[in-house]
């Protein structure tokens, strides 16, 4: 179940509830009971589960970037006419 993050309007205090997406809750502050605005940016919590999505499954193993810092281009030995 999502959480959604509310502000009172009055007091300005900030407080987080857990209801259903199709839920529509009938909420008041719960320090000064006044009413309340829903704020935006909250409850779009995303987890990543299983392989592929954490750094240490992309990270370059330190043997694999030490070959690459020494393999530089040679410079072009060609001779121009």
């Amino acid at each position: 179940m999502p959480h959604y993050d509310y502000q009172c309007e009055s007091c300005g205090y900030v407080f987080e509830v857990f209801h259903k997406i199709t839920e529509i809750p009938s909420l008041s502050c719960p320090k000064c009971n006044s009413k309340v605005k829903k704020l935006f940016g909250g409850g779009g919590g995303i987890i990543f589960k299983g392989s592929g999505f954490y750094t240490t499954d992309y990270a370059r193993s330190k043997k694999d970037s030490k070959s690459e810092e020494g393999s530089s281009k040679p410079a072009c030995s060609c001779s121009s006419n």
